[in-house]
């Protein structure tokens, strides 16, 4: 219940407003640097940037100026990165092998980003659409996704990103089951201190569609991915999710989309008051872009009131492709 006030005029809420200065001693939520996470797109090959052209501004980065990036998001103040790779189609197979080769290009931009910038945080992906010749998140058989094999290929996935140096792995594939499986084989082999945000509440979302452009999963998706992410009607159904999460040792949790379901952040961080993070995804970065480079809306505020959004929404952090552009304005 909200505390008892004067009536008008005693109270007037636009004193508070009145200056600049006033405003920012009453502001409730502030917006850092600190609260950002980057993706990253990478590719094979050498001094490449291959723009993502549903993605206005994004490109794929060949490892030498992913690391250029890393470096950039280290003297911009941003604490992490997150890789997430376009897989040439000739490695791409239903048993998705590629996934945890020590060699395969994720696995050596980790290793180039931490020897080059061990003080960034590298944040990985772990699900197995980019090297999936059905371009699903899981193994298929007979058109099934199928769980408990998925799993285990997540586990193989998941050592060989901790054995390459990653800090964070973000499991995105909402199989069930498998924070508990990653969490254990790390213990086991002696990665206690890699932090797993899960990506606990991902739901079946329109806004993902430039994102598979840009790790190549479009054109090989058959079917659609509703069998095993969230429908969007669904809001009890991420509070479980979380909870079981977490039991199984995830130590940060994250809502995905993001801005469409700003009231999942906030129930999450309300009920369990854990590290809550939130990404702003391909669809939500491409049509504050496009608006933007159409004149339609003022983009640096639009972006910036977006990412502010994610805060009063109670997120401890975003991942979001506005990344470098946000924290150079928050920093000028």
């Amino acid at each position: 219940m909200l505390p008892s006030q004067a009536a008008y005029p005693a109270t007037r809420f636009r004193r508070a407003r009145r200056t600049e200065s006033l405003r920012r001693l009453t502001q409730e939520h502030v917006l850092s640097a600190n609260d950002l996470i980057w993706p990253i797109f990478i590719r094979d090959g050498a001094g490449v940037s291959e723009p993502v052209l549903s993605m206005p501004g994004v490109s794929r980065l060949t490892i030498d100026l992913a690391v250029r990036a890393a470096e950039e998001a280290a003297g911009l103040g941003i604490p992490a990165l997150c890789l997430f790779p376009y897989t040439d189609p000739s490695v791409k197979t239903e048993s998705c092998d590629e996934a945890w080769n020590p060699g395969n290009l994720t696995n050596r931009c980790i290793r180039a980003i931490k020897a080059a910038v061990p003080e960034i945080a590298v944040m990985t992906d772990i699900a197995l659409d980019p090297y999936n010749a059905n371009g699903h998140d899981g193994l298929v058989r007979d058109g099934v996704i199928l769980n408990d094999e998925t799993v285990e290929a997540l586990v193989r996935m998941a050592l060989a990103q901790a054995e390459s140096g990653a800090d964070i792995l973000g499991p995105s594939d909402m199989m069930d089951g498998r924070i508990g499986a990653i969490r254990a084989a790390l213990e086991g082999a002696g990665h206690k201190d890699v932090a797993i945000l899960s990506y606990s509440a991902k739901y079946a979302s329109a806004f993902y569609g430039p994102f598979r452009d840009a790790v190549g999963a479009s054109a090989a998706l058959k079917g659609d991915k509703k069998t095993y992410q969230m429908t969007p009607a669904n809001s009890d159904e991420a509070l479980r999710l979380i909870e079981r999460d977490l039991r199984e040792g995830a130590d940060m949790v994250m809502v995905k989309p993001g801005m469409p379901y700003l009231d999942i952040c906030r129930r999450v961080k309300d009920t369990f008051g854990v590290p809550t993070f939130a990404y702003q995804v391909s669809g939500e970065y491409a049509m504050i872009r496009g608006a933007a480079d159409r004149g339609w809306i003022n983009g640096e505020s639009a972006m910036l009131e977006s990412l502010l959004a994610f805060k009063r929404a109670g997120c401890d952090g975003i991942l979001t492709y506005f990344a470098p552009e946000a924290a150079r304005l928050l920093r000028g």
